[in-house]
C-alpha cells in the first residue's frame, strides 16, 4: 500500500534521503537549523528511508501518494529545486519567517496603514487583513493603470482599501463593499484620518447585490480596477458581475486563491477549499481574461479583462 510520510529534520547533518519511486523526482535544499517538509513515497518495508547522524531525529505519518525527494543539506532560506525537465529545474523560494521578514523590512507602509493595521491586530477576525506587501502591490497596480475608478468586495476594517484610495487622483472614486457594520467604522474612521474619505463610496451590505446595482445603474464597463476579498464560495459570482463592471484592460485581483495551501491538498475537500479549487480551474480556462496568479499574501489571481 502506498504511503506518505511528513519528515520533521533537526540540525544540518542529514546527508541522504532516497526513497523509492519516481515521479516527479524532487531535490530540496535546506537552509535552515529547523524545517519541516512533506515527502511521497511507495513503501518503506524493508528499506532504510533516510540516513541519519548523531544530531538528527526524524519523524513519520503515514497517508496516499508516491514520489521520490532527496534531501541534500541542511545550511536559512530553504528552496526546492523541481529536478524535471517539465519544470526545467526552477529552484523555488520558500518564504521562512526571517526571509518574510525581510520582505516586510522592504515595504513602504504609511503611518496611517501601519497604524491601521496595528489597531486591526487587537480585533476579532484580524487573519482577514491583507498583508502590508499585497497592499503595496495593490497600491502600484492601481497606479500603473492610472485608475480613477475602482471597487473592493470585503473591505474589513479597510487596510487594502486605504492602501488604494491614497494613490488615487483627488477625482478618483473607490467602492468599498463590506457587510460588516463594525469594521466598517474602524475603516471610515482611518479614511477620515487619511484625509481620503471624500474619494470612498461605503457601501454597507452583500457585496453581489451593491455589484448588481452599480450594473443596473448604468456603470458596466466603467471601472479600472477591482479586489476581491470576501465570501470565498461566491468568487465566480462576484467575478462575473466584476466582469461587466471593469473595462477592457482592466485588473480584477481576486484574494485567497491559495487558501493556506489547501488548494493542492486531496485529501483536504471542505466545501470552501473546494469552491476555491473549482474557481482557478475556472479562472484558467477563461478565454475572457488574462491570468497571472502570484504567491503572495495567501495567493492572489491578477486578471485583465481582454
Amino acid at each position: 500500500m502506498a504511503t506518505c510520510s511528513s519528515l520533521i529534520l533537526h540540525h544540518r547533518c542529514w546527508s541522504r534521503l532516497d526513497l523509492p519511486w519516481r515521479p516527479p523526482r524532487l531535490m530540496l535544499n535546506f537552509n535552515s537549523v529547523s524545517a519541516t517538509t512533506t515527502v511521497a513515497t511507495s513503501s518503506l518495508a524493508g528499506k532504510a528511508p533516510f540516513e541519519r547522524c548523531s544530531s538528527g531525529r526524524i519523524g513519520i505519518r503515514t497517508c496516499s501518494r508516491k514520489s521520490k525527494w532527496i534531501i541534500r543539506h541542511c545550511s536559512a532560506n530553504p528552496f526546492v529545486v523541481v529536478d524535471d525537465e517539465k519544470y526545467g529545474n526552477k529552484q523555488v523560494v520558500s518564504v521562512t519567517p526571517s526571509l518574510y521578514e525581510y520582505i516586510l523590512g522592504n515595504v513602504r507602509e504609511p503611518e496611517i496603514l501601519r497604524q491601521l493595521r496595528e489597531e486591526t491586530a487587537s480585533l476579532h477576525g484580524s487573519q482577514m487583513q491583507v498583508s502590508p506587501d499585497q497592499a503595496q502591490l495593490l497600491a502600484m497596480l492601481v497606479q500603473i493603470l492610472m485608475a480613477e475608478r475602482c471597487i473592493e468586495v470585503g473591505v474589513y476594517t479597510g487596510y487594502s482599501s486605504l492602501a488604494v484610495a491614497l494613490v488615487l487622483p483627488e477625482s478618483g472614486r473607490l467602492v468599498a463593499c463590506e457587510r460588516d457594520a463594525k469594521a466598517l467604522e474602524v475603516a471610515k474612521k482611518y479614511y477620515e484620518q487619511a484625509g481620503v474619505l471624500h474619494k470612498v463610496d461605503v457601501k454597507y451590505g452583500l457585496a453581489a447585490d451593491v455589484l448588481k446595482s452599480l450594473i443596473l445603474n448604468g456603470e458596466a464597463c466603467s471601472y479600472d480596477f477591482a479586489f476581491v476579498d470576501a465570501e470565498k464560495r461566491k468568487n465566480q459570482e462576484y467575478f462575473e458581475l466584476l466582469l461587466q463592471l471593469v473595462k477592457v484592460g482592466g485588473l480584477i485581483v481576486i484574494d485567497n486563491v491559495l487558501w493556506h495551501g489547501k488548494v493542492c491538498d486531496p485529501m483536504v475537500n471542505d466545501v470552501k477549499t473546494v469552491s476555491i479549487r473549482n474557481f482557478n480551474k475556472c479562472l484558467l480556462e477563461d478565454k475572457r481574461v488574462s491570468i497571472s496568479m502570484v504567491p503572495i499574501g495567501d495567493g492572489m489571481t491578477i486578471c485583465r479583462k481582454r
